[in-house]
């Protein structure tokens, strides 16, 4: 069935997505061009959509365009973004909508002036009030939820929009992670669960708010601290100015932004990405050791723990798959006739490293399993006398409500055959899972406040049949005026 359902599937899908990464800055004459460097920093959040707003004191001025960051901003268009504060998103999209209008930041003007929003999350119940609106005559431009939260902005009786955010975001249910931007101020929110991350940072005299902290190091500015969960920071020019107006809840914290989606330089929650992956590596050898030659990393994501379990175990540590850093979705795709290109094109083997060894491959997660079988196929195919996979989280069952593009749970493999049937439908001579408590442990955060829903079901806020996962939202996307 899950060979079935992957037929029309591009092997370069068989990884989960996080939808976005967020920028923000106040308070430096060059804000367009840090944004531009933050961005930067944070493509790996999203490649297919990016987006810098700025403010000059007065105005708000926008640019967004489909492509990667240094693709859409040259000289000239960041010239056209004066101003000492700005906001900026990358964009990662699945099948379903790309295109312009769902990049971000959206820009509207409406009763409290001009504001922009980026968000990093997904709300799963936006589908929901986006139909109440309609039926009230409010007309959207895109299939996005924060679009929805836009709308309740604008319609909010409060005083003025640093009332109006969260007045509107406290009735909202799911992950967020925003920056709004206004003529005077920049806000940063983040939902009471902390599903999202978002660091606070500072620039000289010049505050700045990111996804993560590794876009802090690329414009040498200083990491401060995170957002709080159910914190909302107003930075204008009095200064930075934090309250707490959304109701507090238990705190569920995306464990897989340490298992795979921020980068390893990164603070992610106040803990190194790079250290839970290596400690993960270490556990993941203790639970489940293999009779090998050699440890082989799935590049990039699976070095750091690769060099965790190679340490563990005592077996030689091998970059024996070199990764083309430079395929983006735009590659020309060959005929059929050239067998596993979609992954060739993006991996190739060391011969010399792998030929007559035992290999333990060692990946982050197995999503669909069409790559993971490629790729053990292909380690055989380079002389392996035997392949053991080993992935350093536990079998994801469950899709992702929260800001993850997972697929379904009728394609997560995991979530239709146990163990032995997916190493046996990947072709390896074993296969092994890090425990889940393993997987906590390795990261250091506490279990209590961690969102494990896509390895457990168990999800931290209610799902009905009426929530909308992001992968879910794209590919049957809400058609304007449904009722």
């Amino acid at each position: 069935m899950i060979g079935e359902q992957n037929k029309t599937l591009k092997p370069a899908t068989d990884k989960f997505r996080d939808e976005c990464g967020v920028f923000g800055v106040y308070g430096h004459a060059e804000a367009a061009r840090l944004t531009y460097l933050g961005l930067y920093a944070l493509q790996h959040r999203g490649q297919e959509s990016c987006g810098i707003v700025t403010s000059d004191g007065g105005q708000l001025r926008s640019e967004r365009a489909m492509g990667l960051v240094p693709d859409v901003f040259d000289a000239e268009r960041l010239n056209r973004l004066p101003g000492a504060s700005g906001i900026g998103h990358v964009r990662y999209s699945t099948a379903g909508e790309v295109s312009i209008r769902e990049a971000q930041p959206f820009l509207v003007a409406c009763q409290h002036g001009q504001v922009a929003v980026c968000h990093n999350g997904n709300l799963p119940f936006a589908s929901e009030e986006r139909k109440r609106l309609e039926r009230a005559g409010a007309i959207f431009s895109s299939t996005s939820d924060t679009e929805v939260v836009l709308h309740g902005i604008a319609r909010s009786q409060a005083s003025n929009i640093v009332e109006a955010i969260p007045e509107v975001l406290r009735e909202t249910e799911g992950a967020f992670s925003m920056l709004f931007l206004t003529p005077s101020s920049l806000i940063a929110i983040r939902d009471p669960r902390g599903f999202r991350p978002l660091a606070l940072g500072r620039l000289g005299d010049a505050w700045v708010v990111a996804s993560e902290t590794c876009a802090f190091d690329l414009i040498e500015a200083r990491y401060v601290r995170d957002v709080e969960p159910g914190e909302m920071i107003v930075i204008d020019e009095a200064g930075l100015h934090s309250s707490h107006p959304l109701p507090t809840q238990q705190h569920a914290m995306c464990i897989f932004e340490h298992v795979y989606f921020a980068r390893p330089d990164s603070l992610i929650f106040g803990h190194s990405v790079n250290q839970s992956r290596h400690k993960m590596g270490k556990q993941l050898a203790i639970e489940q050791p293999a009779d090998a030659d050699i440890v082989v990393p799935v590049p990039d994501s699976g070095v750091a723990a690769a060099i965790g379990y190679a340490a563990q175990s005592g077996l030689s540590f091998r970059q024996g798959l070199v990764r083309n850093h430079y395929v983006h979705r735009t590659f020309i795709e060959p005929q059929q006739s050239i067998r596993s290109f979609g992954v060739r094109i993006k991996l190739n083997p060391v011969r010399h490293l792998i030929d007559g060894r035992r290999v333990v491959l060692i990946d982050d997660s197995i999503v669909r399993g069409t790559t993971s079988k490629k790729i053990v196929r292909m380690v055989r195919e380079a002389g392996a006398t035997e392949v053991h996979m080993r992935i350093s989280c536990p079998p994801t069952v469950s899709p992702c409500f929260y800001g993850v593009d997972t697929p379904n749970k009728s394609d997560l493999i995991a979530a239709q055959m146990s163990v032995e049937e997916i190493r046996n439908f990947i072709g390896a001579d074993s296969l092994g899972y890090l425990s889940l408590e393993g997987m906590l442990k390795a990261t250091g955060l506490d279990a209590a406040a961690a969102c494990v829903a896509c390895w457990t079901e168990h999800y931290p806020t209610r799902i009905t049949r009426e929530a909308e996962t992001q992968f879910a939202r794209e590919h049957e996307p809400v058609p304007s005026g449904d009722v």
